[in-house]
């Protein structure tokens, strides 16, 4: 195929729209209003294991500006002065893998429900799946459910070396050496996930703290956990969601540390979103939010397996 062709083909050209059109019949069903935010923003993401991409302005006076990896902060930020529940079809740009269940540029779906909790965001997620790609089994399962179940391994009360080991023993690590959070990742992205498959829809949940994200922490048995969620439909990761941390100091403490953990693995820091602060500072609702990846969607209607297949210019054909 010459390059200057698209990748997908007119059938998946149509698929892709006729998906669009019925993912807005669903929130318009639920009076939920379709929003847009900017995809330029004076901040970027602050995680250090998630990259936006820089854009370099010629007026020095205003400085650079950032491709925003979710819509996340913006929304936000109409929350807090709205509180009604909203959703956005958004362009998200991340400076990374190009490949087959990855692209730099890709179409994330992304809403928030004021006065859920992330169970309640989970039933919904469920509905939208299903509404979009059939009735399909459903699993919940709990983050150290999987690990005691699947690996044998407690998350939450093993010790970094036992972690180290587990994966080592199964996983070619080489000298790779790091936290207990890398050694969690492994064991998660290339030991627990592959098994997900056979679970068909299934809902994983209440992630260690230090895996919080943007959700609200709590105790559970003991354990501090995060109150997160992620969906993998056939094995392939689908939607992050989480009932949203509110507490402004909280959230300026994760930034910061954020970037001290970027500067520890030498990356640059990135300025704090002081716009999304003082959202939150004025006061944002209980509320669960969640992001889903529609290309990925598309995959699993179309039954394509490759990234590029469902995208009419992928990274390569930019």
């Amino acid at each position: 195929m010459a390059s200057w062709q698209p990748a997908a083909g007119l059938g998946q050209l149509r698929a892709r729209a006729a998906l669009l059109t019925r993912i807005r019949r669903f929130f318009a069903a639920r009076n939920i209003i379709e929003v847009e935010t900017p995809l330029l923003c004076s901040s970027g993401i602050t995680d250090p294991a998630i990259e936006s991409l820089r854009v370099e302005r010629g007026d020095s006076l205003t400085g650079p500006r950032y491709l925003q990896t979710s819509p996340e902060y913006a929304m936000k930020r109409l929350l807090a002065r709205d509180g009604e529940p909203i959703f956005q079809i958004a362009r998200a740009f991340r400076d990374g893998e190009a490949g087959a269940r990855h692209n730099p540029e890709f179409t994330l779906l992304e809403w928030y429900r004021p006065g859920f909790d992330h169970h309640q965001l989970m039933a919904e997620v469920a509905e939208l799946v299903q509404y979009c790609l059939g009735e399909r089994t459903l699993q919940k399962r709990s983050y150290r459910e999987l690990f005691t179940e699947l690996l044998a391994l407690d998350p939450f009360t093993a010790s970094t070396a036992e972690l180290a080991t587990t994966a080592r023993r199964q996983i070619d690590t080489g000298t790779l050496a790091g936290d207990r959070d890398l050694w969690l990742d492994l064991l998660m992205s290339h030991l627990i996930e592959p098994q997900l498959a056979a679970l068909g829809m299934v809902f994983v949940y209440d992630y260690p703290a230090s895996q919080a994200a943007l959700s609200r922490v709590i105790e559970v048995d003991g354990f501090r956990v995060g109150q997160r969620f992620e969906l993998y439909v056939d094995g392939l990761e689908l939607a992050n969601g989480y009932f949203e941390l509110s507490d402004v100091g909280e959230q300026r403490d994760r930034f910061e540390a954020d970037n001290t953990r970027r500067r520890e693995c030498g990356l640059a820091q990135r300025p704090l979103d002081e716009h999304l602060l003082a959202a939150l500072a004025h006061g944002l609702p209980d509320c669960s939010g969640v992001a889903l990846g529609v290309d990925r969607l598309l995959m699993l209607a179309s039954g394509i397996s490759d990234i590029r297949q469902v995208l009419a210019f992928d990274w390569e054909r930019a």
